[in-house]
């Protein structure tokens, strides 16, 4: 067993203290704060100067706050990631990054990400404090419980996207909601599917996991998965025009195969981290792009 004093002691003489910071920061990452970006490309709203500054803020703001979150997460995961077959080369669990340095590094972060928050909107920096002290609750006891584990990752994600509306003060649909709160769970089920599977054996150095099945996680990402497209499908069928090109419905098009596409690698369990899956399949970034298209014209066409 590593002792935190060995750990600490193999990195006091290890090079790249800011560069082991960086990485555990996990900026790769921020790639899943294009939430907050949501609302206002759902409302129509993103041709509005005000709009876009105010939601480039609560995207700065959650990419703050979130960074903040993982440096605490692999602080309170660091015995268990040194199990991992990936995890034991995170700059914490490694060594290369003291636990004292992460978290005032955490600390100074999450001000930063209150401060920034406030400055956009009041209500964005109860948001963002809110997400940091549920998910910090999280990294500490919950991650252990199942149901409760993806219930709070997927609120995470939901959160987000409810703070593109706050910062840009944009009312939010109902189905706006339905489709980011399954959606989010579609993804976070997916993850606990592919960890399921990727680990094996070794599911232990998650405690939630060894209460899980595949059969039981592949219902619960495959029930989210049908309702975020029939969420969906009902938003775009209501923001149709009457006459001239329904470009939002035709945008169904698009997103169901987009899913379909992240479904694949779910269900042959390479999803663990979904933001790889985002960088490396150009199929689906196709995919996204001309999703991005129709709904842009039909925002355009309203």
């Amino acid at each position: 067993m590593v002792t935190d004093g060995a750990v600490r002691a193999s990195a006091a003489g290890e090079p790249g203290l800011a560069r082991a910071l960086v990485r555990a920061a996990r900026p790769r990452q921020w790639v899943k704060n294009l939430l907050v970006v949501a609302a206002p490309l759902a409302a129509g709203e993103v041709s509005d100067g005000d709009v876009v500054a105010s939601t480039l803020l609560a995207l700065v703001t959650f990419c703050l706050a979130a960074s903040a979150v993982y440096l605490v997460n692999d602080v309170a995961d660091r015995d268990a990631d040194r199990l991992h077959p990936t995890k034991r080369l995170r700059p914490i669990a490694s060594g290369a990054l003291p636990v004292p340095v992460a978290l005032g590094a955490a600390g100074v972060l999450v001000v930063a990400a209150v401060v920034v928050g406030w400055l956009t909107d009041p209500q964005l920096a109860v948001l963002v404090a809110a997400y940091v002290g549920l998910q910090v609750v999280y990294a500490v006891r919950l991650k252990h419980e199942p149901v409760l584990d993806i219930s709070i990752v997927a609120a995470g994600f939901l959160m987000r996207a409810v703070a593109g509306g706050i910062a840009a003060d944009l009312p939010l649909s109902q189905w706006f909601l339905l489709v980011s709160g399954f959606g989010s769970l579609f993804i976070v089920a997916g993850k606990r599917y592919s960890e399921l599977h990727t680990l094996g054996s070794e599911a232990g150095t998650r405690r939630s996991l060894v209460r899980y099945t595949d059969t039981y996680l592949r219902f619960v990402w495959s029930t989210a998965a049908g309702a975020t497209v029939i969420s969906y499908s009902l938003w775009a069928f209501e923001e149709a025009p009457g006459d001239g090109v329904p470009w939002h419905t035709i945008s169904i098009a698009p997103f169901l195969m987009g899913l379909l596409r992240y479904a694949v690698d779910v269900d042959a369990g390479t999803a663990a981290e979904p933001e790889d899956i985002v960088f490396r399949d150009r199929v689906l970034q196709l995919i996204g792009a001309a999703w991005l298209v129709t709904v842009c014209l039909g925002v355009l066409a309203a």
